[in-house]
């Protein structure tokens, strides 16, 4: 029957762009560079350029991009010397336990451009996010905390990883999910990710923005504290929280 449809939409050079970032989408479970590179690849979209209209229409979001701040980097024995449940605390405990690089994003030695900024800024918070939500810094927590990201600044890049994750449970999957599976099975589900999806978006739609905070200079502050104040409700169990792993439940005792 061929294309009937498709060719009317995009040009073949488009939908071979478009499978080119599948590709890398579909390996960022595996190499992180591949998440890095498919932000590279879709800075200068119009994607991006929605992402950046969002941001600037926040007043503090538009004076942090404007000043282009950077923060100190993270330094988790500073951080483990905080007041414990701190923010900074928890982030160092966490991070140490699982064996972490908190410095693992990129920095460019200068910004091109707002979406350059915003990229770096995303990145480097990141990790603070999984903090304050709860969810998992693995792959079966992923997609709910860049969906929180999603839903406040539709940042390009996990828009997409969330769509191809679903298109690729969609293509992939071997078996419906059920309560029996094992952990990694269940997370190879559509269902598994749409709910951890819309779980996500569902925070991220209810908390105060995260972009505009200079989390940096407030890492001191309590990690309670913090959530109740941007009205964020953590994952607090189950198996896209990490309160579940016991290896950081040991070492936040």
């Amino acid at each position: 029957m061929g294309l009937r449809y498709i060719n009317s939409l995009i040009t073949p050079e488009k939908l071979n762009t478009f499978l080119e970032l599948v590709d890398l989408a579909a390996g960022a479970g595996k190499d992180t560079n591949n998440v890095f590179d498919l932000s590279e690849r879709l800075n200068n979209s119009r994607q991006m350029q929605l992402c950046t209209q969002t941001v600037l229409q926040n007043p503090a979001s538009a004076a942090i991009v404007k000043e282009r701040y950077m923060g100190q980097p993270y330094d988790l024995e500073t951080m483990l010397n905080m007041p414990q449940y701190s923010l900074g605390w928890t982030y160092a405990k966490v991070l140490s336990a699982l064996g972490y690089d908190p410095g693992f994003y990129r920095t460019p030695s200068s910004f091109n451009s707002d979406a350059e900024y915003i990229t770096f800024r995303v990145y480097k918070t990141h990790d603070l996010h999984h903090i304050l939500t709860g969810f998992s810094l693995d792959n079966l927590g992923e997609l709910g905390v860049i969906s929180v990201t999603a839903a406040q600044i539709a940042f390009p890049t996990f828009l997409f990883l969330d769509t191809t994750s679903l298109l690729l449970n969609f293509l992939t999957a071997e078996q419906l999910y059920r309560e029996d599976l094992e952990p990694a099975q269940k997370g190879r589900t559509m269902r598994y990710s749409f709910e951890l999806i819309s779980k996500g978006i569902e925070m991220g739609q209810a908390a105060k923005p995260l972009f505009p905070i200079k989390w940096e200079e407030e890492l001191e502050r309590p990690l309670e504290e913090w959530r109740e104040e941007l009205n964020i409700k953590p994952v607090l169990d189950g198996l896209y929280s990490w309160y579940s792993n016991t290896q950081i439940r040991d070492a936040i005792a």
